[in-house]
């Protein structure tokens, strides 16, 4: 199973519109799709129609080690995702996981003890830290797709998650790659949104995906329908960006065949 964290410690920058909409693509395409939330807001889990009443298991659970994934997924109504959603009880799990043995290794534990061949690929969409729920999501993960929203602060944070991910590197999992950087919110009437992007691809070149977000009310509406973009206007810019955004994952993760 691939697996691919989707993070930046900064607020605000669409990490769950990505995570949501890129695993309804995938979905659609015929691939297994995992997402795990693992934000306390449980943004993702909204997103997609899950209500906090039919989450009886969560990611919580999963990382206390009182479920198993299998055991605690539920199935959207995007046929072929399943989601592990996440509940309040994530925002006081950080302080529970620092006395547990193997703390940052609990998430990877828990999705290597899934049965093989039951999903082509994990998503998991984290909170906007780089506390142990994303320290998890990064030694988990082999691949780490960012997020980047086109405006003024856009590279502040940055270099510190790029250490954060030598650290997790050095220290718990050699095999993590940054996937892509992916530029959100991008405001083609505002000149400040070009010169974000050209300066990120003069810094990381061909890290940064040729697609990039714009800014569209339907991508902010979809949640409140609790659909992906994708189902709930695919002919939106939003949507189409995401399908782009969608191909060019593909091209860059290892067939599904070799990852399982």
């Amino acid at each position: 199973m691939i697996r691919v964290a989707i993070a930046n410690q900064k607020g605000g920058v669409g990490k769950t519109t990505t995570a949501i909409n890129l695993a309804t693509a995938l979905a659609a395409i015929g691939w297994k799709v995992l997402l795990v939330d693992l934000d306390p807001q449980g943004n993702a889990s909204t997103g997609l129609g899950v209500p906090q009443s039919k989450r009886e298991k969560s990611s919580y659970d999963v990382l206390i080690g009182s479920a198993g994934v299998q055991e605690s997924v539920i199935p959207t109504r995007v046929p072929r995702l399943d989601l592990l959603p996440a509940t309040v009880d994530l925002s006081g799990a950080e302080v529970e996981l620092v006395s547990l043995n193997d703390r940052a290794h609990r998430l990877d534990n828990a999705l290597s003890a899934t049965t093989p061949g039951r999903w082509d690929i994990c998503l998991i969409d984290c909170p906007p830290s780089l506390g142990l729920l994303t320290v998890n999501a990064l030694v988990a993960a082999r691949h780490l797709l960012v997020p980047l929203q086109s405006e003024f602060f856009a590279l502040e944070g940055l270099s510190q998650l790029l250490q954060t991910v030598e650290r997790i590197r050095t220290a718990f999992n050699p095999e993590l790659a940054i996937l892509g950087v992916a530029l959100t919110m991008f405001d083609r009437r505002n000149r400040l949104s070009q010169q974000v992007s050209d300066d990120v691809r003069a810094c990381l070149g061909r890290v940064v995906f040729d697609t990039v977000v714009p800014r569209n009310v339907r991508l902010s509406e979809a949640p409140s329908h609790g659909l992906p973009a994708l189902i709930y206007d695919l002919r939106c810019p939003g949507s189409e960006a995401y399908v782009s955004l969608a191909r060019e994952l593909i091209a860059r993760l290892p067939r599904r065949a070799e990852a399982a």
